[in-house]
């Protein structure tokens, strides 16, 4: 089967971007658009839409607007920069589902009219950051599918972070459900190390941790750290993270969430999210080294599962990777394309990920279409 038709670019003028892309991508032969833009040019985002679906004749398109998005072997910041691919699904073979706000009814009569009893199979869901139902409605979809599974990530922006959905939207979670005719594999790269053993909250009060393991919860924080930095708390921001364990995964799968705050008096810790006492909890550190390495086994896992050249992907990193991570020269995204080939590629740099029914942070979420 032949690879999906793509296109990218980067320009001081967002019309001149829009040109290049169209003129790249061509007219006709697909069913499905997915179009991800940089923040610089969210404000034309409804015009970028339409002259897409006018230039390619493809009506259904899916997206996100991102601080940084990315395309194959390179990554765009700040400037204005597109990134489009055109995939020739069947046309029963996916739905594409607007904003979901608050509910799932108006989701569930659809899907009802498409596949009658059936489930779809696996769904990719772009999402507005400042909804609180957010983490939710992923969820609830995610039961929705055979599988329990979603893909894709909350858009980024520096105000109103939009999604795509055949339209332009903000403040819910939108995407395309597909059936097992479109054929995907996926997997999920960790861009944190664990730097000490599994610990169990004795006692929290909602994002507080009081103790672990019995012991005060920052007398155990400093222990896994080591002394230096424990003598200066104020050098952990960006560096050392609570990792929440997935239980019963196989992987050693690991939810990473920030450290938000410190009581040294009471020898407290806050983090951004709600603990129980009994949850398990480590400690971790931000490191390019291993974050490289763990794309590594991503990518080889990925690979070994290929029986030819992926025909299309979508990726969706943390915004705490990239440049920021790996390094100012697309190095995340090139190695990517070095590992897995040259390949048609589009995807953004994310506020949070979702893969399977969570919302992770700090890692790579890489979905190829086979």
């Amino acid at each position: 089967m032949l690879p999906f038709r793509y296109a990218h670019a980067a320009a001081d003028d967002w019309n001149d971007v829009l040109s290049i892309v169209i003129d790249q991508l061509g007219f006709g032969g697909a069913t499905l658009g997915f179009v991800y833009v940089t923040d610089a040019i969210n404000a034309h985002l409804d015009e970028i839409l339409d002259s897409l679906r006018e230039s390619t004749g493809v009506e259904h398109w899916i997206g996100a607007v991102g601080i940084g998005i990315c395309a194959t072997g390179i990554e765009y910041y700040e400037k204005p920069a597109i990134a489009a691919m055109l995939a020739d699904f069947p046309e029963d073979s996916f739905r594409v589902f607007p904003s979901i706000i608050k509910d799932l009814d108006d989701f569930d009569q659809a899907q009802s009219a498409w596949l009658g009893n059936a489930q779809p199979y696996i769904g990719l869901v772009h999402a507005d950051p400042i909804n609180p139902l957010t983490e939710s409605l992923v969820k609830q979809l995610a039961a929705r599918t055979a599988t329990g599974f979603l893909i894709g990530g909350l858009a980024s922006a520096g105000d109103n972070a939009r999604v795509i959905a055949d339209g332009v939207s903000e403040g819910g979670v939108s995407g395309v459900m597909f059936t097992e005719a479109v054929s995907v594999q996926t997997s999920l790269s960790q861009g944190c190390s664990p730097i000490g053993p599994h610990h169990t909250i004795t006692e929290s009060q909602r994002n507080i941790l009081v103790t672990l393991d019995g012991r005060p919860a920052l007398k155990v924080f400093n222990e896994d750290i080591g002394e230096i930095l424990a003598r200066d708390l104020s050098r952990i921001g960006g560096y050392i993270f609570a990792g929440l364990p997935i239980p019963g995964s196989d992987t050693g799968d690991y939810l990473v969430r920030n450290l938000i705050g410190v009581d040294i008096e009471q020898k407290l810790l806050a983090i951004g999210d709600l603990v129980e006492q009994g949850q398990q909890l480590m400690f971790c550190r931000r490191d390019a080294d291993t974050a490289r390495e763990d794309l590594s086994r991503m990518l080889a896992h990925l690979k070994a599962r290929l029986s030819g050249p992926p025909r299309g992907g979508v990726y969706v990193s943390c915004l705490g990777r990239g440049m920021n991570l790996f390094g100012d020269d697309s190095e995340e995204l090139k190695q990517i394309r070095d590992e897995l080939g040259d390949f048609p590629l589009v995807g953004f740099y994310a506020n949070g990920e979702i893969s399977q029914d969570r919302l992770y942070g700090y890692t790579g979420v890489l979905t190829l279409f086979v």
